[in-house]
């Protein structure tokens, strides 16, 4: 059932027939934070490091721009 669908049928019905079912119960939760460990953030920032040095290093090997 679509939102669409909810409104359109509401308009069949009197106010008072949707307080027969008691109010809706609707608890919301604040967002835990993300929390990452030390050794996990450092090895993801060294593992980009070393991608994106790699990265460059191929891109020179196969442009020819590379020298011994």
């Amino acid at each position: 059932m679509t939102a669409e669908d909810v409104i359109y049928n509401s308009k069949l019905y009197a106010d008072d027939d949707f307080n027969e079912h008691g109010p809706d119960i609707v608890e919301w939760y604040e967002a835990r934070p993300v929390t990452v460990p030390a050794a996990v953030a450092a090895g993801s920032i060294l593992g980009a490091f070393a991608l994106g040095a790699l990265t460059a290093v191929g891109i020179l090997f196969l442009t020819g721009q590379l020298d011994d």
